[in-house]
């Protein structure tokens, strides 16, 4: 079959349910996933377009977007600018699984798996500053002026966005199958609520900054600064998420 079928999603018959105020993002995530593992969509096939899914949900179109960006990340659906979301080919039976544990940790396991991404982020800038490449180094650089012109604009969803992609190029760029996988999947649990804590200019300024540090030195191949650098910008995001409502 193609890997991208010219199918009518607007046709497809989905079986979900309306969600419950205030718990849009995290179920709008369960139902997708519920969906995208019954079988009903075969690997290749495009998902209903946002206006539908949220409509049928009986939530806002952004809390679908949200949703449809962590899967992304997590690798189960691929986002094709003007053309729609489609399911991947090679989405993982664990990876969705996973997802799900992870909408229903408490605070304390949200706290414990935030340590684990911040020593495997460490490992991966270590690992990025001597096996990065050339291309892989411009694209962090990329993600560095996007989040400056961001900030600039305090276009702070812009901002999150850059972040997460340039935390995903360092680990594909640590060149660890294993620990990009792993971090690709802690990344995209503790996105639905983490990243929500960037919400003022000054986190947005020390964030930068530290995202600059990290850049530079994975450019200049310093493998003991780009580990400092990425230890200190996990020490302050950790600090952000303690003071969240979590879960």
């Amino acid at each position: 079959m193609p890997a991208y079928p010219e199918d009518d999603p607007a046709t497809l018959r989905l079986e979900l349910e309306t969600v419950p105020r205030g718990t849009a993002v995290s179920e709008v995530v369960k139902q997708l996933i519920s969906l995208l593992t019954t079988g009903e969509l075969t690997p290749g096939s495009r998902l209903p377009p946002e206006r539908q899914l949220a409509e049928e949900l009986g939530v806002g179109r952004s809390a679908v977007r949200e949703a449809l960006a962590a899967l992304e990340i997590l690798g189960i659906v691929s986002v094709r600018p003007g053309s729609g979301t489609y399911l991947r080919d090679s989405t993982s039976e664990l990876l969705p699984t996973t997802l799900s544990w992870g909408l229903m940790l408490s605070a304390s396991r949200t706290r414990e798996l935030i340590e684990v991404r911040g020593a495997l982020e460490i490992q991966a800038a270590a690992f990025a500053a001597t096996r990065a490449t050339d291309d892989d180094i411009a694209k962090l650089g990329s993600y560095i002026s996007t989040m400056k012109e961001a900030m600039a604009s305090l276009d702070l969803p812009r901002f999150v966005d850059a972040d997460v992609r340039f935390h995903l190029v360092i680990a594909t760029s640590a060149d660890n199958v294993v620990l990009r996988d792993l971090l690709q999947s802690i990344r995209s649990l503790l996105r639905l609520w983490v990243e929500r804590g960037l919400s003022d200019k000054d986190q947005g300024d020390a964030a930068l900054r530290e995202h600059i540090a990290i850049y530079e030195a994975i450019a200049r191949r310093d493998e003991a600064a780009a580990e400092a650098a990425m230890r200190q910008h996990m020490a302050t995001a950790g600090a952000r998420v303690a003071s969240l409502d979590l879960p």
